[in-house]
């Protein structure tokens, strides 16, 4: 007759199998602390499920709005929306598209610096944790701060799960986000998705009205759910040599050194293949710290 099994020892044996099982588990996620003036939505993916929480980001880019040159016209769009919604008052969701390297994410950090003091807090979502976006509604909910959602560089492929959540919680859903919450999302595609010729073909033409096919008005129907549209374009060559002038003077060059390095400026984007924003700035960098005199001349000014 077999004995009977020990009780001590079915417990201990239960235990191990318990500690095994919580190895495999994620672990809580922290608790959210609200001292920063930015946060990253980070996710863990595990055997219970996933579990995200508002990271502080600790060292926040200094941008100042001032360093944007030559795109005044949607510096100016994008911060009187983003005032109306600091004070309370209605504001759009945003969607900045166009030519790389334009401004188009660093609108967004310069606005942060410029109205953090007023309440402004910027929250950075992967396109792919997108799916998260009632769990980050409930995480502000009440909080008195005002929340930018920001997606950088934003695009879909066929059936992501990002987009769908993206197009409900933009509008479509009986549910909503919070009165402390905006959307702004940079992006290279005006409709975020790619678009083919065979799509196009599926027009009609119904006397002078244009109808397109179903695919495309499908990929339209999420753009235009962005209540403002700023559009962003390629620099011509003198804007291009007045924002690398503005980098090298605040990198601490004189104005002989900004002629000095005229045609290696254009040099520089010739080689890249744009005349962008972020090509000026990169070029400054380089060209103030190799001819650098002295241990901090080449220091941005603050």
């Amino acid at each position: 007759m077999a004995s009977k099994p020990d009780l001590g020892d079915v417990l201990a044996r239960f235990d191990s199998l318990l500690e095994r099982i919580d190895a495999l588990l994620p672990p809580a996620p922290p608790e959210n602390e609200w001292k920063s003036i930015a946060f990253r939505w980070r996710r863990i993916n595990g055997l219970g499920g996933a579990r995200g929480w508002l990271d502080p980001v600790h060292h926040v880019h200094k941008i100042r709005l001032s360093d944007l040159q030559g795109i005044d016209s949607q510096i100016g769009k994008v911060e009187q929306n983003t005032r109306q919604f600091v004070a309370g008052n209605p504001a759009n969701n945003v969607l900045l598209t166009g030519a790389r390297g334009t401004g188009k994410s660093s609108i967004i950090k310069g606005l942060l610096n410029k109205y953090a003091k007023e309440g402004l807090r910027l929250i950075e979502v992967d396109k792919s944790d997108l799916v998260d976006l009632p769990a980050i509604v409930d995480a502000i909910d009440r909080r008195p701060e005002r929340f930018m959602l920001f997606c950088d560089d934003l695009s879909f492929e066929e059936a992501e799960p990002g987009y769908k959540a993206l197009k409900v919680a933009l509008d479509g859903s009986i549910s909503t986000t919070s009165d402390n919450l905006v959307i702004y999302a940079t992006s290279n595609r005006r409709h975020l998705m790619p678009e083919y010729m065979e799509e196009n073909l599926a027009t009609k033409y119904i006397g002078e009205e244009i109808h397109p096919g179903e695919t495309v008005e499908e990929k339209i129907s999420l753009s235009e759910r962005f209540g403002l549209w700023v559009s962003f374009y390629p620099f011509d060559q003198d804007e291009y040599l007045a924002i690398a002038a503005h980098w090298l003077r605040n990198f601490g060059c004189s104005a002989r050194d900004i002629e000095a390095a005229r045609e290696e400026v254009l040099q520089w984007a010739l080689l890249r293949g744009s005349r962008s924003g972020r090509i000026a700035y990169q070029f400054a960098r380089d060209w103030s710290g190799r001819h650098a005199t002295k241990p901090g001349a080449s220091k941005p000014k603050k």
